[in-house]
Parts: structure tokens; sequence; C-alpha cells
């Protein structure tokens, strides 16, 4: 048997990650593992040790139209190349539901198709419709990343649920330094450089609470931050990074996680930095609706707000910040919630999913 994994754009976001990690856990196991995903682009997906690469063109546009026209030819492409390749034995694994091209083809050889679906904000809806139409025409199994997702796009193709987990290795270094002492309150946020994602919420909470640092880490690159807020006032204890490839530090350092996507623009699947904070057993503050409602429970290790409403997330870390016990107990509690997340987990259910 072998599995050919799909993924559409290789960056620093959380589906290229997940398949990174379920990459290299069928390499573990001795599959034959081949990858199909954009080239000349740095990710989590480049240089995986194990796995046979191949590309195809693909190139991201800020304008609708042309981004459109782009996926389009992309898949096209894709499709092509799939289709003198795939073995009707193959397992075709199509990570997030953009890469359409896989999955009709893979239909059309007779693989078994197995979606792995991250998203439900999606724009424009007509896109939407199409991409899961093909989804529920070619898949013979889906897997979701939340139940809340899982109910959110019901479909009759056999279903899965298969939680986002930390590597052994993420969970190792942060065991080692989550006691480290906390000589700065830091408020600490991880996103795309969208406004649905809430950057702008995250600059007012900085400009509400001065006595505190925020630090704001988004998936672009210095020139892109730089033109995004050239008309806006970046308060002097806010402040913005590009890309990292190494966030370790930042979990290290800071004392709170927030993620202040905006629910009426787009709703939260999982929340993969939330997990990654609470490892380092930092208190979230995260929208309530989505999955990450499934990892963060009110009062306990986190609280549940929308994004709008900055006078009560700002009262909220407050709060955490200030009551040194209340902060105690939300921290164990991050990272006993954390432990639920495991690699073992992750990869013996993804084989389990393979093997069906």
């Amino acid at each position: 048997m072998r599995v050919i994994a799909v993924h559409l754009l290789n960056d620093y976001s959380g589906s290229p990650k997940v398949l990174m990690q379920l990459l290299n856990g069928w390499v573990k196991n001795g599959l034959k593992t081949h990858l199909y995903t954009s080239g000349k682009r740095e990710g989590f997906l480049s240089d995986i040790v194990g796995i046979q690469e191949h590309f195809y063109w693909y190139q991201f546009a800020k304008n609708p139209f042309i981004r459109l026209f782009f996926l389009t030819f992309s898949q096209m492409a894709l499709g092509f190349k799939l289709l003198f390749f795939l073995k009707k034995t193959d397992v075709l694994y199509v990570n997030t539901v953009l890469p359409f091209g896989a999955g009709i083809v893979g239909k059309i050889r007779g693989c078994k198709v197995v979606y792995h679906i991250h998203e439900t904000s999606m724009k424009p809806l007509l896109l939407k419709k199409f991409l899961f139409g093909i989804v529920r025409w070619s898949a013979s199994e889906v897997v979701y990343v939340s139940n809340f997702l899982a109910q959110q796009e019901p479909m009759k193709n056999k279903k899965n649920v298969l939680y986002n987990v930390l590597e052994n290795s993420f969970v190792k270094e942060a065991t080692q330094n989550r006691t480290a002492p906390k000589t700065t309150k830091i408020v600490l946020m991880i996103c795309s450089l969208k406004a649905y994602k809430g950057v702008h919420e995250f600059v007012t909470l900085a400009q509400m609470n001065p006595q505190f640092t925020f630090k704001l880490i988004v998936n672009a690159n210095q020139t892109e931050i730089d033109t995004y807020f050239s008309n806006e006032t970046i308060p002097a204890n806010l402040f913005l990074y590009p890309v990292q490839k190494n966030t370790h530090p930042f979990y290290k350092e800071a004392s709170v996680l927030l993620n202040l996507s905006d629910v009426n623009l787009w709703v939260e699947t999982f929340g993969l930095t939330i997990l990654e904070g609470m490892a380092y057993g930092l208190p979230a503050i995260v929208p309530p609706v989505g999955g990450v409602v499934e990892l963060v429970e009110e009062g306990v290790n986190g609280y549940l707000i929308n994004s709008k409403n900055s006078s009560a997330i700002s009262e909220k870390l407050n709060l955490i910040l200030n009551n040194d016990t209340l902060y105690q107990t939300m921290r164990l509690q991050a990272i006993e919630k954390s432990k639920h997340f495991t690699e073992e987990y992750f990869e013996d259910e993804s084989i389990r999913i393979l093997s069906n």
C-alpha cells in the first residue's frame, strides 16, 4: 500500500503542520509515502525525511479572482500528474478541501480517497459548495479535526474525528521550559495576518493595557507587516513579529495566550496554537464557538469571550495576571488538558483510518 498525500500551499500554518505530523508517523510505521504540494516555498512540509516529494505549481494571490484562477490551473496540473501516477491500491490522502483535482482523479482511478477537513469558514459560498461537493462525491472517508467541525459540515461519507496533537519533541521541550520564571507579564497571539483573525482587536487590547506587554506573531514577512499596519498607530507595549520557525521562546516567556478570531467571519475548527500554549501552562482566552471550545473550559483553563468584546477580555486579562492563585490553578489545568492530545493517539488513529 502506498499513501499519496496532497496539500495545496506549503507554509508555516496549522494544516501543513498537521500533515507533517501524519507523514512522520506513517514513515515511522514503515508506510511507503509520497507527498504532492506546491514547490519553491519553505514550510512545515519541506525536507521531511523518508518521503518522496513531488511538486506542482501554485501561487497565492491577494486578488480573489486571480487566486481562483491560480487554484483552478494548479488543480488541472495536479490532476494531470496524479492521473498517470496513482494506482487503484493507493490511499490518496487529501489535506484540506482545496486540492479538489486530487479528489476527482482519485475517484476516477478507484483509489481509497481520504479527506482531512480543517476548515468551515470559506468564501465565496459558491466555491465552498463546489469544494465540499467534490468531497461528498469522491471521498471514501473524511477526517475532521474536531467534533464541532463534524457537526458543522455533516456528510454521509464514513466519518472520523482526529484531534490535532502535540509532537513528543514539542512536549519534551515545553516540559523543560515551562517552569522558567516570568519576568514580564506578556500576552501572546499567533495567527495569520488577516483582519478576521483579530489583529486589530489585539492592537486595541494593547492600547487598553499599557501595564502588560503584547506580542503578535503573524504568518507573514516583515514587509507585509509594515504595509498592513502602515496607517495604524502601534502602542509602545506591542511588538510585531514575522513568521517564526521556532515558537518555543515565545511560549516560554508568555503569560497568557489569545485567539481573537471574528466568529462572524472565521470560526476556529480546532486551535493548534492554543494547545501548544497549554503545554506551556498558558491560560487562554478564545471565542465562545468552534473547536477551541473543546480545548478551553470557561473559568478552568481560560475564558470564552467574543473577540469584539474588548472590555470583557481586558477585564479577564487583568483578573488572570493580577491574581496569582487563580493563575497557578489555571496554569495546572492547562497542562493537564494538553496531556489528552498525544502523538501516540494520533499515530494509532491515523494508521487505523488508512488500514480500514
